[in-house]
């Protein structure tokens, strides 16, 4: 019982019923009009015979008396599939005709007027055998009376056809509503079950748990697909916010105690001013330090927890890197080396401006400290072009470039290679880039240039959509990355 009260609760049995009652009222309607349109056509065929035999038979009166028309009844009658005949004369005697038995009401109101009537034919006197007719009487010189009339056996046989044609029909739409119902009702509430089995899971912990996709595109497939893109975006920001809360526990852990070691030191040795001075001057640039790794973390999860094409819009690529150009082009002469410009003319991309100028500021400023040549001097270029259906922009230098295997671990945070570690810096310069990328629907890509590394990052062209399908991981595909320290 609980089972079939909440089956009968369901939208789908709802629905079933309003288009079984619909289906069922227009398909009544349908065969009602047929039935009953056709049964006004017959009936007016019926008149009008009845009203030409009645013509002629008058005509045939006026001309050759009553013998001439008793010959033509007579004649007339005798056909299978004639039509009614009755002649009686004054007294209502039968001269001629076919009928055996009728209402003698009938012939005594000889007005002319079309009745309906039931009858007997002769040879068929039988109460079984009574049938029923459209006619007319009319009274004739010499008081005389005239019927004629048409049978409808063929009429209501038709009438009683469709009657029973709307019934199996009516019946078979019942059936086939049903059973339409029922299958109906079973898949939904499978699909249903399942979501909401799929739900509980992820409810009590399971977030690797993904709705079910029949393959079929249909209502279920959409909203599978949309909450399982929902699911994989919430996984990036949960797991974001552990590497966030990971990061501090563990990679601010040594700066914090190395601050604390350093006040320590102080307190317990007497310095004098000037020592107190420079113990407190340390500390400062630690606590800069510190602050700059928690802006710089804050900042890389705010990014994260962005939606794709939240504040995009049209920008030109070509202002947007002269900018660039303009401010860290006098800085790559003053260390020794040339920034380079290549750009197609009418660059666009939707994007966030402020975000992609940040990217690009990282990447130019990495290049600086790491993409130093043994030998010459440091070459950068800042270059753009179209792929396919996306945007590229990348920075490339002439340095050694990175081993393959560093390349799956660059980009996480606090991450350094040796070679990195007498620079200064954080290691979450390319974690934001690699976040502001996936943002944009793309992705970091390193490659070796043999000389140097080429650092790529791919946008949305102006007038195409800004979404693009992401593996949810927003890990790179190949390429090779270095450590960041900025």
């Amino acid at each position: 019982m609980t089972r079939l009260t909440r089956f009968t609760r369901t939208t789908a049995f709802k629905l079933s019923l309003l288009y079984i009652a619909v289906f069922t009222v227009m398909s009544g309607f349908l065969l009602l009009y047929i039935s009953r349109s056709t049964d006004n056509l017959m009936s007016e065929q019926v008149v009008q015979s009845v009203d030409t035999e009645m013509k002629g038979l008058a005509d045939i009166y006026v001309r050759g008396g009553i013998r001439e028309l008793v010959e033509t009844i007579d004649r007339r009658s005798r056909h299978p599939d004639a039509s009614l005949y009755l002649l009686t004369d004054f007294a209502g005697n039968a001269l001629v005709g076919n009928i055996a038995r009728l209402p003698t009401v009938v012939l005594e109101e000889a007005d002319g007027d079309l009745r309906r009537v039931r009858y007997t034919r002769f040879g068929q006197d039988t109460e079984d055998a009574e049938r029923q007719a459209m006619v007319r009487t009319f009274e004739l010189r010499g008081g005389f009376r005239l019927l004629v009339g048409r049978d409808l056996g063929d009429q209501l046989r038709f009438s009683n056809l469709l009657g029973n044609a709307l019934r199996l029909w009516l019946a078979a739409v019942i059936a086939m509503a049903a059973i339409t119902w029922i299958f109906v009702s079973r898949r939904v509430l499978k699909r249903i079950d399942e979501i909401s089995a799929t739900s509980r899971r992820i409810m009590h912990g399971d977030l690797s748990e993904r709705l079910s996709i029949a393959g079929n595109d249909d209502e279920f497939d959409r909203l599978a697909v949309n909450l399982n893109a929902m699911l994989d975006r919430i996984v990036i920001l949960m797991q974001s916010m552990k590497d966030v809360t990971d990061n501090i526990a563990h990679d601010l852990k040594t700066p914090l105690t190395r601050l604390q070691t350093r006040i320590e030191t102080a307190l317990r040795v007497e310095k004098g001013e000037a020592g107190y001075k420079a113990a407190l001057q340390a500390t400062l640039d630690e606590t800069d330090q510190l602050l700059r790794i928690f802006n710089a973390l804050l900042r890389i999860a705010r990014v994260e927890s962005m939606a794709p094409a939240t504040e995009m819009e049209p920008a030109s690529l070509n202002e947007l890197i002269a900018e660039i150009s303009d401010l860290y082009g006098p800085l790559v002469e003053d260390e020794g080396g040339h920034l380079e410009v290549d750009l197609p003319e009418k660059l666009e991309a939707e994007c966030n401006k402020d975000l992609i100028i940040q990217v690009l500021v990282n990447l130019i400023e990495n290049a600086l400290k790491y993409g130093r040549p043994e030998t010459g001097d440091i070459h950068i270029r800042l270059s753009g072009w179209r792929e396919g259906e996306r945007v590229m922009l990348a920075v490339t230098d002439n340095g050694q470039g990175i081993l393959e295997k560093d390349q799956d671990r660059v980009t996480d945070r606090f991450v350094r290679l040796e070679e990195s570690r007498s620079e200064p810096g954080t290691g979450l310069g390319l974690s934001l880039v690699k976040a502001v990328a996936r943002l944009h629907g793309g992705e970091l890509r390193f490659m070796n240039e043999a000389p140097g590394l080429s650092a790529r990052i791919d946008l949305t062209p102006v007038g195409k959509d800004s979404s693009r399908s992401d593996d949810g991981d927003g890990g790179t595909t190949g390429g090779e990355e270095r450590s960041d320290g900025s």
